[in-house]
């Protein structure tokens, strides 16, 4: 996965969500559930690499990490709860994939796992 368009379009096969540009800069296309008003993905380009933000439980916050170099603390958000993922191709497209499937669940109020 290294385009927003790719990130946008796992992102709205998840139940009851929609996209958002709170920000009026199209630079910034969230995807929020319907429920809470929550975002649980984020894209945007920034120093010339697309990247997404995704919410991550804090026990498994090092692992991502220290497991991938395009895996940072939230860019703009809480370091404890976000990460950022750079999408450079370097991280398989299934853990990238998991990664947005756990940031849902937990904008949810769950840790449930997601088995897509």
């Amino acid at each position: 996965m290294t385009t927003r368009e790719e990130a946008l379009r796992f992102g709205m096969t998840f139940p009851d969500v929609y996209q958002d540009t709170p920000f009026h800069d199209a630079n910034w296309v969230l995807v929020r559930c319907r429920k809470n008003k929550k975002a649980f993905l984020w894209t945007y380009e920034y120093e010339g690499s697309m990247r997404i933000n995704i919410k991550v439980d804090p026990e498994w916050r090092e692992f991502w990490r220290q497991t991938y170099a395009s895996v940072i603390p939230g860019y703009h958000q809480n370091k404890e709860h976000w990460n950022t993922v750079i999408l450079d191709g370097s991280i398989p497209d299934q853990e990238i994939r998991r990664m947005i499937a756990e940031s849902y669940d937990l904008v949810l109020g769950g840790k449930k796992k997601n088995n897509r």
